[in-house]
């Protein structure tokens, strides 16, 4: 084990997604010393699965690149990646942090050159894309990447592939002897930034997902329109790869509902209007259902919304989905009850994408320390122990919410590691 030291006011900031890199900038560039840490190969988090976020409909790109640019360049930041908190002791303005790096099996020799992936023979499921394609078992996590560095799936791996990749690094970066590394810092406030999960579909087993490649997450929408996704940008059901006709969308696929998230998620109708231009700009002629229970767009956001409810070719039904039934032609049947009517309906689609819910990661991983934490899983500032939410960590919210929240946790942070 080895140790870390910062400044007296170092803060640790707990995930790499917009929240976590806007908290630890904001931290940084008044001089506070940063361990920002990320549990997954790249930074970026789910803003980097989406093709685009609202309400101006840009890319990824144009919030992470920038923020990628500027962690780079401050040297009072310093990032590590495949790393969790293991546990936490001591108290605010001198807190005891272990960490866990786990092996990537590629080294910082690595220039991302993608000579190990060429030569690997061996696929895995991509991740990235919720599993809709594969990728090589030695691979790069996303073209946006940061660190720009190839990892290893090691137990996808297998011996002839082993060899390959070891024997196609001209620069001796695989390393497939690399251990977990365990080291501690020591800081003097915690922000949590552990963003969100997509909730399980198959926990709503009505929705039937898994058992037709025609009902899928709204976040696999995200991936298929992405230029730099499966089916690269082209929307089209997966399996048969059918181009879209008539599409369904089924609102609140696990929120408001006390079987499984009591509360609104809070973007997924506006992530179903912005999913119904990408679907428009590509089948200009598709029939668009929206099964929900109320569409919530609040403030700004109202003129987004009443663009794409006067388009001629959408149908919005006031009422939740009661099952979806998978057809023998590929396609799906939505079963609901028109709140407005009290009429049963009936829906054929050729897809039907599930808008599913936003869980805090702490509710499912659990947390590493004593953090104070609402019944649905939302970490609870804690002020006087300097233990600060920030993004998602702390409610569903869009990206400019996350932000703005990150900016007001590192105020906070920066306050309790000057007193």
């Amino acid at each position: 084990m080895t140790d870390e030291q910062g400044t007296s006011g170092a803060v640790l900031v707990v995930g790499g997604g917009i929240s976590g890199l806007t908290a630890a900038l904001e931290t940084a560039e008044v001089g506070n010393d940063v361990f920002l840490v990320e549990k997954n190969a790249s930074f970026g988090g789910r803003v980097a699965q989406l093709n685009e976020y609202f309400p101006k409909l840009c890319p990824p790109s144009c919030g992470l690149e920038i923020n990628f640019r500027r962690v780079r360049d401050n040297r009072k930041i310093r990032t590590y990646s495949m790393t969790t908190v293991k546990s936490v002791s001591g108290g605010p303005g001198n807190y005891e942090v272990t960490l866990e790096t786990a092996p990537r099996y590629v080294n910082s020799n690595c220039t991302a050159c993608g000579d190990c992936a060429a030569a690997c023979p061996d696929e895995i499921d991509n991740e990235f894309n919720f599993g809709m394609n594969k990728s090589k078992a030695a691979y790069l996590p996303h073209e946006m990447a940061f660190p720009r560095r190839y990892v290893i799936n090691k137990a996808g791996l297998s011996a002839a592939g082993a060899e390959a990749v070891k024997d196609a690094c001209k620069y001796n970066a695989v390393d497939l002897e690399m251990q977990t590394e365990t080291f501690t810092v020591n800081v003097a406030s915690i922000i949590w930034a552990t963003g969100w999960t997509p909730y399980e579909p198959t926990k709503m087993e009505n929705l039937k997902y898994g058992q037709s490649k025609a009902i899928v997450t709204n976040m696999m929408i995200e991936r298929m329109a992405a230029p730099s996704g499966p089916t690269g940008g082209k929307i089209v059901r997966p399996g048969d790869e059918k181009e879209i006709e008539s599409i369904a969308f089924v609102q609140c696929a696990g929120s408001r509902d006390e079987n499984h998230l009591e509360y609104c998620s809070h973007i997924c109708c506006m992530a179903t209007f912005k999913q119904m231009t990408y679907v428009r700009n590509q089948y200009p002629d598709a029939q668009i259902y929206v099964f929900y229970i109320d569409l919530r767009t609040p403030g700004k956001y109202e003129k987004f919304r009443e663009v794409r409810m006067a388009d001629e070719n959408a149908t919005f039904i006031k009422g939740k989905v009661a099952e979806i039934i998978p057809e023998a032609d590929g396609g799906v049947s939505v079963v609901a009850e028109n709140a407005v009517t009290a009429e049963k309906i009936t829906q054929k689609v050729d897809m039907a994408v599930l808008a599913t819910g936003m869980q805090p990661s702490l509710a499912l991983q659990g947390a590493p320390t004593d953090l104070q934490m609402d019944t649905s899983g939302f970490v609870i500032s804690e002020f006087d122990k300097a233990m600060i939410a920030a993004g998602c960590a702390k409610k569903a919210a869009d990206v400019v919410t996350c932000t703005q929240s990150s900016t007001a946790a590192a105020l906070k942070a920066i306050q309790v590691s000057r007193r």
